[in-house]
């Protein structure tokens, strides 16, 4: 079966955790700090296939994660880079943020290849933060967590030339004469189940790709049938050749079936009938006397006020097919040449860093608890603690940042006093 969206969850990968160690050899005293730093987290990144055209392979394999980063070794050792996954999607893919139905990037026209997510950066080393008061450092800098996502791809064929109608008005026999497509013809509804794309080629005059979008029903809009499935097909197009049968062989009214899939249009979206639209009115070779000339009048005089011309046709002897195809590539020369590409809505968050390690210990000999690490040396630093709001601001760093806690996971009672980098404070619940 034809897929033309699906839902996967995605994940770049883990940054590598940067490593503690110290360096060990004979004859050296006192080794200073060796952990090297962990490798980056693979990138979640994705590329358009040309030899791909449908997303079936999504409804088996929904969950695509990036290698995670290693993590640093001793001797300055730094872990591996996670590796990156490239997912492979037919051109004219859109991604969606699940949740909201926001673009996130539409894989056609120059989009090739997009990171969607970055893998998250590795983590420092101890060897990092030797400094001339902590010429020990026990602490290393964890790596970033990859970022996740669950989107939603949409494939909407890309196409200048969108063919609607009904079932069986004789869209298919239509699009076999006039392009290179060759789709399977027969006298059945919804003989057509997934868009089928040909080339135009004119005399002296610039071809075109016209696709014909599966029949469409009243309710389509609403997701009747696969509504949804085919209605997002033509979002691309930029005209409309609306097909009818003109000679109500299955005895449906011509001008009805034109205002109900117009309606479905407008249903699922607004702007669809503001896009140019000629009127082909199919199957003409079987009428019979005036009934053509009764029937043709009725429908311009219904829909060229509007802005909507007729042209009488048969698909099967090729009656009136030139004229019309030769007015669809006029009015596509005075239209923006420009393609149709949606544009992004959802900005996925560009990765923040946390604040650096720190270390929580007790010291027997001084009888003191001890804070340390760059992360509370960097807010002491900017953090006025002589002022009322600076002081607040330190005591909500030391609660949010789960520094209290781990104080009382060590025991610390109410009047032990805490050292963080020469400053001493008691404690007070």
């Amino acid at each position: 079966m034809f897929a033309d969206s699906a839902k996967i969850y995605i994940r770049s990968g883990k940054g590598g955790d940067g490593h503690v160690s110290f360096r060990r050899e004979l004859y050296v005293a006192a080794g200073g700090p060796d952990g090297g730093d962990g490798g980056k987290g693979g990138d979640l990144i994705f590329e358009v296939d040309p030899r791909i055209n449908t997303l079936n392979d999504f409804r088996h394999i929904r969950k695509y994660c990036a290698e995670d980063g290693e993590p640093g070794g001793k001797r300055r050792c730094h872990g591996a880079a996670g590796k990156d996954l490239i997912v492979k999607v037919p051109e004219g893919t859109v991604v969606k943020e699940a949740v909201t139905g926001k673009v996130i990037v539409d894989m056609s026209h120059g989009h090739q290849r997009e990171v969607i997510l970055k893998g998250g950066r590795g983590g420092k080393g101890n060897m990092h933060y030797a400094t001339p008061t902590m010429q020990v450092p026990k602490y290393a800098q964890p790596g970033k967590p990859g970022r996740e996502l669950e989107v939603i791809l949409e494939l909407k064929t890309i196409a200048d030339v969108g063919l609607i109608g009904f079932p069986n008005v004789g869209k298919s026999t239509f699009l076999s004469r006039v392009s290179n497509a060759k789709p399977r013809i027969a006298n059945y509804h919804f003989t057509t189940l997934t868009p089928i794309l040909g080339v135009v080629d004119l005399e002296e005059a610039e071809g075109f790709v016209i696709a014909d979008i599966p029949g469409l029903i009243e309710g389509a809009s609403q997701g009747i049938g696969l509504g949804h499935e085919f209605l997002r097909h033509i979002e691309r197009t930029k005209l409309f050749i609306h097909m009818v049968d003109a000679a109500s062989t299955e005895g449906r009214d011509p001008i009805n079936d034109i205002k109900v899939i117009n309606k479905e249009l407008e249903d699922y979206s607004p702007q669809l009938l503001d896009r140019p639209q000629v009127i082909a009115a199919n199957k003409t070779d079987v009428f019979y006397g005036t009934e053509e000339e009764t029937v043709i009048t009725l429908m311009k005089e219904e829909f060229e006020p509007q802005g909507i011309p007729v042209f009488p046709i048969s698909a099967v002897s090729g009656r009136g097919v030139r004229e019309l195809l030769y007015y669809v590539r006029q009015q596509l020369d005075q239209m923006d040449q420009e393609p149709i590409v949606f544009e992004p809505e959802y900005m996925i968050e560009q990765e923040t860093y946390a604040d650096e390690p720190y270390t929580v210990s007790y010291d027997q000999e001084e009888n003191m608890y001890v804070v340390e690490g760059p992360r509370i040396e960097r807010m002491l630093g900017y953090t006025n603690l002589d002022s009322e709001k600076g002081f607040e601001f330190f005591q909500k760093f030391l609660r949010t940042g789960g520094i209290l806690e781990e104080l009382e996971a060590l025991g610390i009672q109410e009047g032990d006093t805490v050292r963080m980098y020469g400053l001493q404070f008691d404690y007070y619940k």
